[in-house]
């Protein structure tokens, strides 16, 4: 890794309290970036901010409840505030409820797509035009394989990750003459794909699926892979999907 190439870059990162948040918090630290941690509560991120910080990354960390316009433009508005704007935004926080979907309650259909889905948007919706006129700009969403198929069970869940991969292709074409940023959706894998092969074909899909079922999961070292061809590309780029 070209060490440091994250140097000045300031990188929000939602949901990294733990797992595959603190994962990228750590890697973005570990190439130079400064850090915008949050979660639901800011106690809930200071084990990653403590991590990052003997990194040697400047990080803060914030309470925001991505589902929350109020929370979202407050976390915006103190994140210019503090660090004069942002480069990198990784939209990662996400939660998922297992039942039918007949069985869902309105209640928790909220819950699933105001977080899933409602919560990439609002990031995007007040932090986008803070990200513009820096020459450089990333925007990562977290979907899943679940972004293009289903299982027993995941229904509610695939819709609202079917819906953010739609908002990350569309974003990056409405943002594709900006100059900056860029528009990325990752399943949390390794394989950079085509923008041709964005949508993969049922049996790679499956195949995928069955390795989900069988425990097979991204590890620490997978997620800097995609993440760090995902973050340093200087050069424009059609919308894709890492998978």
């Amino acid at each position: 890794m070209a060490d440091r190439f994250l140097e000045g870059r300031v990188a929000v990162i939602t949901g990294a309290g733990k797992g595959i948040g603190r994962a990228i918090a750590l890697a973005l630290a570990g190439a130079g970036a400064k850090l915008v941690l949050s979660d639901l509560t800011a106690a809930q991120v200071e084990e990653t901010r403590k991590l990052a910080a003997d990194a040697g990354a400047q990080c803060e960390a914030f309470g925001c409840d991505v589902r929350e316009e109020s929370q979202v433009r407050s976390l915006a508005e103190q994140v210019m505030q503090r660090f004069g704007g942002a480069h990198i935004l990784v939209n990662n926080a996400g939660t998922a409820i297992r039942k039918k979907i007949h069985e869902f309650s309105l209640a928790e259909w909220r819950t699933v797509m105001e977080t899933n889905l409602t919560g990439p948007f609002l990031m995007c919706r007040y932090f986008v035009p803070h990200m513009k006129g820096h020459g450089y700009g990333r925007i990562i969403n977290l979907t899943s394989i679940m972004a293009h198929v289903s299982s027993d069970g995941r229904g509610i869940y695939s819709a609202s990750k079917h819906g953010l991969l739609g908002l990350t292709r569309a974003l990056a074409l409405e943002l594709a003459d900006d100059g900056s940023p860029r528009s990325r959706s990752v399943p949390a894998s390794s394989r950079r794909i085509s923008p041709r092969r964005c949508v993969p074909t049922r049996r790679r899909a499956l195949r995928c699926l069955r390795k989900r079922r069988s425990g097979a999961t991204a590890s620490p070292k997978k997620l800097r892979h995609w993440l760090f061809i995902s973050v340093p590309t200087p050069r424009p780029t059609s919308p894709a999907a890492i998978c």
